[in-house]
């Protein structure tokens, strides 16, 4: 555009020169753009500042008509020449100065090209730009559709894995209601169980029982008591009992000296014949008073004795009432010898009724006199016994059964064996 304005510039000063050498009546020659003329003269602006030589061309056409105009007016000429030298520094300057605009432009131009090319590059690098932001966005919202995707999928997941909680947790509810019932059941039966076990001195008892069952009907053997029956039910009780005296002694012993010694044979005696042999349940016990009420309702215990009393003095057989001390027959006042069988079996009753006084004292069982019985019968004890101290056992035993103290001694210890049972609830209520 600005080379375009230059060229149209200088056709301009070209065609006012043509014009103002018509109206004098000249040629109006300009030599174009680029002709190698020769130059007139060489014209020096100077206001003030130097300025660059421009090189006027001579117009050939005024130059012929000089030669042949040489009549003409030498002032007239002048003034062409002033007027013509004027107006071609005027275009000269015009044409500087369009130059100058011109170089300015092409400056601009390119400034204006740099800027246009770096905005293409700004503006390729925004396109670029937002096309990664674009591309960003994209996997963002494919990223979000996943998630959204997974999100619900896992919704799906929380709502099943919650069903298959609350199914759980009905069915662990259902368990726990199951456990409690178990456990109610297993606590009834271990009270029952513990109720059908014998505490130590109830198996004790049993071993004592067994052993007064063992002896008496070994006598009815040995002198041909009930004997269809006596053999069968000698070995079956002797079974359980095959020291019947030793044992039964051995404890009198312990109950004479305070029922404080260690375990001796006679306590491991009780252990293999109770716990080892399976036994030790209130089944054992119930066998046993079957025992005794069978023994007692033949009346054997009555039969031995009369028969020990015949056997070495058979004048003598109503030793066997436990009435005759009180009634005073002289007959019996006085004491006389026992036979080695009777003495047995004095002994035999003596420790039978220390040993369960010996109890009756510990639980206070008749306390108003179970420890004057007890002493009574350990004084007795270990002294030479007569026909008298026959007579006394006898009493004794008679007292103890009228009194039901065996009876009141089992009572007392399953009373125990309640309280214990409870005590166990609650420490297994508290653990749980």
């Amino acid at each position: 555009v600005l080379r375009d304005g230059v060229a149209q510039g200088r056709n301009g000063v070209d065609s006012g020169v043509a014009k103002r050498a018509q109206s004098t009546g000249r040629s109006s020659f300009v030599p174009p753009v680029g002709a190698n003329v020769r130059p007139l003269q060489a014209v020096e602006v100077a206001n003030g500042t130097p300025r660059e030589r421009r090189t006027i061309y001579p117009d050939p056409t005024f130059a012929q008509s000089g030669r042949s105009r040489d009549s003409h007016d030498s002032s007239t000429l002048t003034e062409e020449v002033e007027m013509l030298k004027d107006e071609n520094v005027n275009l000269l300057e015009k044409l500087g100065l369009a130059e100058e605009k011109f170089r300015q432009s092409e400056a601009r131009t390119r400034e204006l090209e740099k800027q246009v090319a770096n905005l293409g590059d700004g503006l390729s690098m925004e396109v670029k730009l937002m096309k990664r932001r674009e591309e960003m966005l994209v996997r963002k919202e494919q990223e979000i559709r996943k998630a959204l995707i997974s999100k619900n999928d896992k919704s799906e997941e929380i709502t099943t894995l919650q069903q298959q909680l609350q199914s759980a947790s009905e069915k662990a509810a259902v368990a726990e209601r199951k456990l409690n019932e178990a456990e109610s059941e297993t606590k009834a039966l271990r009270t029952m169980t513990q109720r059908m076990i014998l505490s130590k001195e109830e198996m004790e008892e049993v071993v004592m029982k067994r052993c007064w069952l063992a002896r008496y009907w070994g006598l009815a053997v040995q002198y041909g008591i009930y004997p269809d029956i006596s053999m069968s039910k000698y070995e079956y009780w002797s079974s359980f009992a095959p020291l019947p005296l030793e044992y039964v002694t051995s404890a009198g012993l312990r109950a004479k000296d305070g029922g404080s010694n260690e375990l001796e044979e006679t306590d491991m005696l009780v252990h293999d014949l109770t716990v080892t042999a399976g036994e030790g349940n209130i089944e054992t016990m119930l066998a046993v008073d079957k025992g005794l009420k069978e023994l007692a309702f033949l009346k054997v215990e009555d039969a031995v004795l009369i028969a020990l009393a015949q056997h070495h003095r058979p004048n003598v057989a109503e030793l066997s009432d436990p009435d005759i001390k009180s009634s005073g027959d002289e007959k019996f006042t006085e004491a006389f010898d026992l036979s080695k069988e009777e003495e047995e079996d004095v002994l035999f009753k003596q420790a039978w009724l220390m040993y369960f006084w010996r109890r009756a004292k510990i639980h206070n069982v008749e306390e108003d006199i179970a420890e004057e019985r007890l002493q009574m019968w350990v004084d007795r004890h270990g002294q030479q016994p007569t026909s008298h101290d026959a007579v006394d056992v006898e009493q004794g035993i008679h007292e103890l059964r009228k009194l039901g103290i065996e009876q009141l001694l089992w009572e007392f210890s399953r009373q125990e064996v309640n309280v214990a049972e409870g005590e166990l609830s609650d420490a297994e209520d508290d653990l749980t």
